[in-house]
C-alpha cells in the first residue's frame, strides 16, 4: 500500500486496504450523486491517518461525475475566500446564469469586482446555484482536503452549502483533522489508523531489512495504525537499529513524531535545497512561478529541487507540492526565524502589487523582522479590501497584524480599534475583547474612547441583549456628547433599546428609568431632527414625563420614517420603528413599516436582520388574523436562524402556537423561550412570553392560569408601553376567574394609554375591556362601540374576539337570537383565520345556543404534506417563482422544483395554477407578507 498522489485521477482507484467500510461509504454517495441526489460528508481523524487516500480513492471512483477540489492551507487561513476560489474557478463561467443578487455577491466575494460588502450567506446561496447549475449538465463530487485550514470566509460558506443541499446531484467531501463549528450537524465518517494486520502488512512493505517482531508490534501500536506514521517513522534508522529497535524515539504524540520524522529528512537535504523547499513552504498558492522567480532573487538554482523529490518530501511540477501538510511544516519551521523572514521577503518581491496586493502584504507582514509602519499601512488597505469583499475574518487579522507592526503608540491603539471592530463583526468577541484591552492602554482621544464603549456594549449586547450593555452605552454617548452630538444621540436610542430589551433583567445602571434620565440630556440634533431623533426624545419623554409625553414626537417620527435615511440606518432603526407603532396601537403605522423591514433585509440580504423583522411581521399578521401567512414567516424564520445562528427567541413561533390554541407546542416553547431569555438577561422576552401564555389560556377557557400568566407578564411596571397587550388580557382573565378589583386596576392603566393614544384599535380595546366590567345598556353600548371601532381596523382577531366575547354576554343575558347572531359571526372569522382554541369556545357557546357551528373542512398544510414541502407550497401559491422561493429558504432552485413536483403528486394537481384551489386562503383578511 502506498500513499497516493493528491493529483486527480480518472481512472478507477483500487481498493485501500483495511478502509473497506470507508469505501463502501463513498461508493454509496457517489451512487447517490449519480441517481440525482446530494450528499455531504465529513471524514474527520488524525494527522496522516489516510483521508487524503480516501478522498483520492473517490475521485478516483466518480466516473461520470465532474470532480472539483480545494484544500486549505495553513499559511493561507487569513486571506478571504482562498479557498473558495480554488473551488469555484473553473467554473466561473457560470456567474452568468445566477440570479444578478447571488452573482453580484460571489464576484465581489472573490475580488472580480468593487461593490457593497456581499453578504455571507447570499455567497453561499451563490456558490450553491453555481454547482446545482454545473450539476445540471454532469454530477459533480466536491472534495475539500484539510478543511481545518480553510479561511474562515470559505469554511463558513461551505459549510452553509453542504447544510442547504436537496436534489441537485452535488457531493460535498470534507476532509479534516477535526470537525469545526462550521461542519458540526452533517454526516460524518471517523477515519481511524488500519487494522492490526494490515498496519504490519504497509510497514513490512517500506522495510528495508528484517526487524524483530517485538519491534515491530511496538512500532504499529504506538503509531496506532497510523498510515503516514507507519511510512514515515521507520525512515533514518539503520537496519541494525531498526532490528533492534535500538533507534526507536520515545512515545511521543503522534503528529509529533511524524514531523520530527519529516525534519530529519529536511536537515539531511543539501543547503540550497532546504532554502527552496522554506520558500515552497512560505507560499500557499503552489505557483511554480512565483516560487522559481522568488528563488532567483535568492540565487537558488533549478537544480536544487531534485533532491527534495528525491526525498519524497515535494514535487516541482506543474504545481508545487508537499508530500503531506506535515512536510511543508517541516520544512518552514525548521528554518531560522531570518531564513523565514528572508524566504517571504523574496516572495513579496516577486508577488505582482497589482494582481495580488493581499498576499503582497502578507508576505510583506511577515518579513518583517519589527515595526514597519510602511508595512502597517499597506496592511491597513489590505483589511479595506479584504472588508469590502465579506472578508470579516482576514481584514481583522491583517488589522491586527498592522497593530503589531505599529510603533507609535497612538496609532498602534488606533489600530487595535480598528481590528476590534473587525473581530466583532466577524464574531469572534473573545479576541476582539483582547484587542479592545490592547487599545485602551494607548492614548486614545475621546471620539476612539467612545467606540471603545460602544464595541464592548456590542460584545455585551451580542451575548445578552441588554442586561450589560445599556449602562457602556451611555458612557459611549456621553463621552460623544461634546464631540458628535448625532453619534451621541445614536448611542443614547441605542441604549434605550438594550434597555427595554433588558426590562426586568437589567443589571446596575442599565434599568430603563436610568437610561431614560440620560437620554433626556442627549445634546440636540446637528440637523433637522429625522425620525431617530424622534424616537429618542419621544421614548425618553415616556419614561420621564408618562405615556402621553411621548405621542405627538412618535407619531411624527412614524409618519417621517425613512426619509433622509440610508438605507442601513433604515435596517438598524426599523425594528424600533415597528415596535413604537405596536406600543401606540397604530396598525397602519405597523404593517407598512414592518413590510419595509422584512422587504429590505430580503432585498440587501442582510440576514442578520431578517429574523427580528420576519418576527416583527409575524405578529403583526397574528392580530390581523392572516395565520397562514404568519406560520410561512415563522417557518422561514426558523430557515434563516439555522442559517446564519441568529440567538433570537422564538417569539413568533410561540405567538402563532398560542393564537391556534396548540397546547402542547405553546408550552414547549414557552419553556425554550424562558430558558433562553432568563440566560441572556432578555426580560422583555418574559412579558412577551407570558402574555402568549395568557392568550392561549383565554383561548382554552382557562382563566385562572390566564390571570396567573398575564400577572407575571405584568409584574415589571416600569416600563408601561410593554404592559399594553397584557393589560388587554388580563381584564379577560381577571373578569372571568373573579378577581374584579384586579380587572378594575388593570382596565384602569389601560385607559391611561388608549386615552392617549386615540386610535381606533386603542378606544376599541377599552371599549371591549369597559364592556367585560359592565352590565345591562352600559355594557351593550361599550360592545357595540367595540365592534365598530376595531372594524375599521386592521386587527380581525381582536374584532373577531370582540364579537365572541359580545356574544357570551348576550346569552347570559338570555337573548339567545341576539348571540347566535354574534356568535356565528365570532365562530366564522375565528376558525376561517386559524384561532383554533377561540373558535371551539365560541362553538360551544353557539350550541348552548340551539345552534349548529358548522367546521370548514380546508386546511391551509394539507397533513400529508412536509414542513418544507407545504412552506413551499404556500411560496409557489403565493407567486414566488422557483428562484425566488429557493433565495427566501436557502435552497437552489433545483431543489425547489424537485420538491414541488412532490407537493403536486400528494395533492393531485398539475400546476401551480391548482394550488389556489387546494391550499385554503383566508378571505377573511386584508394583509398578506410582503413580497420581494
Amino acid at each position: 500500500m502506498q500513499l497516493p498522489d493528491r493529483a486527480a485521477t480518472s481512472r478507477r482507484a483500487p481498493d485501500l486496504a483495511g478502509r473497506r467500510i470507508e469505501c463502501q461509504t463513498l461508493d454509496r454517495l457517489v451512487r447517490m450523486v449519480r441517481a440525482g441526489g446530494s450528499r455531504a460528508l465529513v471524514l474527520h481523524g488524525d494527522a496522516g491517518v489516510g483521508k487524503t487516500a480516501l478522498l483520492e480513492y473517490l475521485a478516483g471512483n466518480a466516473a461520470g461525475c465532474r470532480v472539483a477540489r480545494a484544500a486549505g492551507v495553513e499559511s493561507e487561513m487569513e486571506l478571504a475566500f482562498a479557498g473558495l476560489h480554488q473551488l469555484c474557478a473553473p467554473m466561473l463561467e457560470r456567474l452568468e446564469v445566477l440570479p444578478a443578487p447571488q452573482g453580484d455577491a460571489l464576484r465581489a466575494a472573490l475580488g472580480m469586482t468593487v461593490g457593497s460588502t456581499p453578504d455571507r450567506f447570499l455567497v453561499g446561496l451563490a456558490v450553491l446555484s453555481m454547482l446545482s447549475d454545473v450539476a445540471e449538465e454532469q454530477p459533480l463530487v466536491c472534495l475539500v482536503d484539510d478543511q481545518q485550514w480553510l479561511d474562515q470566509a470559505s469554511a463558513q460558506v461551505l459549510g452553509f452549502v453542504a447544510r442547504r443541499l436537496g436534489a441537485e446531484a452535488v457531493g460535498l467531501v470534507f476532509a479534516a483533522r477535526v470537525r469545526g463549528t462550521h461542519l458540526e450537524g452533517l454526516p460524518e465518517l471517523m477515519v481511524r489508523g488500519l487494522p492490526r494486520a494490515e498496519a504490519r502488512a504497509l510497514l513490512d512493505s517500506v522495510l528495508t531489512g528484517p526487524i524483530d517482531d517485538r519491534v515491530r508490534d511496538q512500532i504499529v501500536a504506538e503509531t496506532r495504525g497510523n498510515l503516514l506514521a507507519l511510512l514515515e517513522l521507520p525512515r533514518g534508522f539503520t537496519v541494525a537499529e531498526l532490528a533492534g529497535g535500538f533507534g526507536l524515539p520515545v512515545t511521543s504524540p503522534l503528529a509529533g513524531s511524524i514531523e520530527e520524522s519529516f525534519r530529519r529528512r529536511v536537515g539531511a537535504l543539501p543547503h540550497e535545497t532546504r532554502r527552496l523547499l522554506l520558500l515552497a513552504a512560505a507560499d500557499p498558492t503552489g505557483d511554480p512561478a512565483l516560487v522559481w522567480r522568488a528563488s532567483g532573487r535568492l540565487g537558488i538554482g533549478a537544480d536544487a529541487a531534485a533532491a527534495a523529490a528525491d526525498a519524497d518530501l515535494a514535487d516541482f511540477g506543474t504545481r508545487v507540492r508537499f508530500r503531506h501538510p506535515l512536510a511543508r511544516a517541516a520544512a518552514y519551521w525548521s528554518a531560522p526565524a531570518h531564513d523565514r523572514h528572508e524566504a517571504h521577503r523574496a516572495l513579496a518581491e516577486a508577488t505582482d502589487a497589482q494582481l495580488d496586493p493581499d498576499r503582497r502584504a502578507w508576505h510583506r507582514a511577515h518579513a518583517a523582522p519589527g515595526p514597519d509602519e510602511d508595512v502597517a499601512a499597506e496592511l491597513e488597505r489590505s483589511a479595506g479590501r479584504a472588508q469590502a469583499r465579506g472578508g470579516l475574518g482576514a481584514a481583522a487579522a491583517f488589522l491586527k497584524y498592522a497593530a503589531t507592526l505599529t510603533l507609535d503608540p497612538a496609532r498602534r491603539a488606533e489600530r487595535a480599534l480598528a481590528a476590534a471592530h473587525a473581530k466583532i463583526q466577524a464574531g469572534a468577541f473573545d479576541a476582539a475583547v483582547d484587542l479592545l484591552a490592547i487599545a485602551e492602554a494607548g492614548p486614545l482621544s475621546d471620539l476612539d474612547h467612545a467606540r471603545a464603549d460602544m464595541l464592548r456594549a456590542q460584545v455585551a449586547y451580542v451575548g445578552n441583549r441588554g442586561s450589560d450593555a445599556a449602562p457602556l452605552l451611555v458612557k459611549a454617548a456621553e463621552r460623544l456628547a461634546l464631540i458628535d452630538a448625532d453619534l451621541s444621540r445614536a448611542a443614547h436610542l441605542d441604549a434605550l433599546a438594550a434597555a427595554i430589551f433588558a426590562g426586568r433583567l437589567a443589571g446596575p445602571g442599565g434599568d430603563v428609568t436610568t437610561v431614560a434620565r440620560a437620554a433626556a440630556s442627549a445634546p440636540p440634533p446637528q440637523r433637522a431632527a429625522r425620525a431617530p431623533d424622534l424616537l429618542l426624545d419621544g421614548l425618553a419623554a415616556d419614561y420621564n414625563q408618562g405615556y402621553a409625553a411621548e405621542l405627538p414626537l412618535l407619531r411624527t417620527a412614524l409618519a417621517t420614517f425613512g426619509a433622509d435615511m440610508s438605507t442601513e440606518e433604515e435596517l438598524h432603526w426599523l425594528s424600533w420603528a415597528s415596535v413604537t407603532a405596536m406600543r401606540t396601537w397604530d396598525d397602519e403605522h405597523w404593517d407598512a413599516l414592518s413590510a419595509r423591514h422584512v422587504r429590505l433585509a430580503r432585498t440587501t440580504g442582510t440576514l442578520s436582520e431578517l429574523p427580528l423583522a420576519l418576527t416583527l411581521r409575524t405578529y403583526l399578521l397574528l392580530f390581523v388574523g392572516d395565520l397562514a401567512a404568519a406560520s410561512s414567516l415563522v417557518d422561514e424564520a426558523h430557515t434563516v436562524k439555522d442559517v446564519t445562528g441568529s440567538n433570537l427567541a422564538p417569539y413568533g413561533a410561540l405567538g402563532l402556537a398560542a393564537f391556534h390554541g396548540d397546547e402542547a407546542r405553546a408550552a414547549a416553547l414557552l419553556d425554550a423561550t424562558m430558558q433562553d431569555v432568563n440566560r441572556r438577561g432578555e426580560g422583555l422576552g418574559i412579558t412577551l412570553a407570558e402574555w402568549s401564555n395568557t392568550v392561549l389560556h383565554n383561548g382554552l377557557g382557562r382563566y385562572d392560569a390566564a390571570l396567573a400568566a398575564a400577572r407575571r407578564a405584568t409584574a415589571y411596571e416600569p416600563d408601561l408601553g410593554s404592559m399594553a397587550w397584557p393589560a388587554v388580557e388580563i381584564v379577560e382573565a381577571a373578569v372571568r376567574a373573579g378577581a374584579v378589583d384586579t380587572a378594575t386596576g388593570a382596565c384602569r392603566r389601560l385607559s391611561e394609554m388608549t386615552g392617549a393614544s386615540g386610535t381606533q384599535w386603542a378606544l376599541g380595546l377599552h371599549a371591549r375591556s369597559r364592556a367585560l366590567l359592565s352590565e345591562g345598556d352600559e355594557a351593550e353600548r361599550h360592545y357595540r362601540e367595540a365592534i365598530a371601532r376595531l372594524g375599521r381596523t386592521r386587527v380581525r382577531t381582536d374584532l373577531a374576539r370582540a364579537h365572541l366575547l359580545y356574544g357570551e354576554w348576550l346569552r347570559r343575558e338570555r337573548r339567545r337570537g341576539d348571540a347566535r347572531e354574534q356568535l356565528r359571526t365570532a365562530h366564522t372569522m375565528l376558525e376561517a383565520m386559524g384561532l383554533a382554541a377561540f373558535a371551539e369556545r365560541a362553538g360551544r357557546e353557539l350550541r348552548a345556543t340551539g345552534a349548529t357551528a358548522r367546521k370548514r373542512t380546508l386546511t391551509d398544510s394539507p397533513g400529508e404534506l412536509t414542513a418544507q414541502e407545504a412552506q413551499i407550497a404556500r411560496l409557489a401559491r403565493d407567486g414566488l417563482s422557483n428562484p425566488e422561493i429557493g433565495t427566501r429558504l436557502f435552497l437552489s432552485a433545483h431543489t425547489v422544483q424537485y420538491h414541488l413536483r412532490k407537493v403536486f403528486t400528494k395533492l393531485g394537481i398539475t400546476s401551480r395554477g391548482d394550488l389556489d384551489r387546494v391550499l385554503a386562503t383566508d378571505a377573511a383578511t386584508t394583509a398578506k407578507p410582503e413580497q420581494s
